[in-house]
């Protein structure tokens, strides 16, 4: 099943985000990898793709699990967790419709 991950990032988490985003993309090329990966970006914190000294507000992770809690279990190993670049992350089972 498809789950959603969101994680919101704290205030001033630019530069945790930055140093442990080699990992945080490893995770993610994993899933990829192995065809689990739907989709997954940051957003920025301004209305730009390159949003600078600005930063981001956190991220959206879409991909594949066996369950809710592998799909927790995984997101709760994130590098940005460790970091503290997420002051929250929500989990959710995700039915796609479209495309």
């Amino acid at each position: 099943m498809l789950y959603v991950i969101v994680g919101i990032d704290r205030a001033d988490s630019l530069a945790a985000r930055k140093a442990s985003r080699p990992e945080h993309l490893a995770r993610l090329e994993a899933l990829r990898d192995v065809g689990r990966l739907i989709l997954a970006g940051p957003f920025p914190t301004i209305d730009s793709p390159d949003p600078g000294p600005a930063g981001f507000s956190g991220s959206l992770i879409v991909a594949e699990f066996a369950s809710l809690d592998e799909a927790k279990t995984w997101a709760d190993a994130d590098p940005y967790r460790a970091a503290g670049v997420y002051a929250s992350v929500d989990v959710r089972p995700f039915r796609q419709t479209l495309p």
